[in-house]
């Protein structure tokens, strides 16, 4: 899956994934969307993101996600 939104660089933001080169990172996307629930206000506060970056820092997080299995104490 191409993710050419996603850049990292040591240089920005200490090398976190960032959305396109700017100083938003993908762990502030995903908290954006949590709070803003209605896209609509997600869009008047971070008026720069677009559908395709939202979508990128969805499977980019997914991808990079360790499935577990975790016994529970009975």
């Amino acid at each position: 899956m191409k993710l050419d939104r996603i850049t990292i660089s040591p240089s920005r933001m200490n090398g976190q994934p960032c959305i396109r080169n700017m100083r938003l990172t993908v762990r502030r996307v995903l908290e954006a969307l949590a709070v803003y629930t209605d896209r609509s206000e997600l869009r008047q506060e971070y008026p720069e993101l677009d559908d395709e970056d939202i979508r990128q820092a969805l499977v980019y997080a997914a991808t990079h996600l360790e499935d577990r299995i975790v016994e529970l104490a009975a």
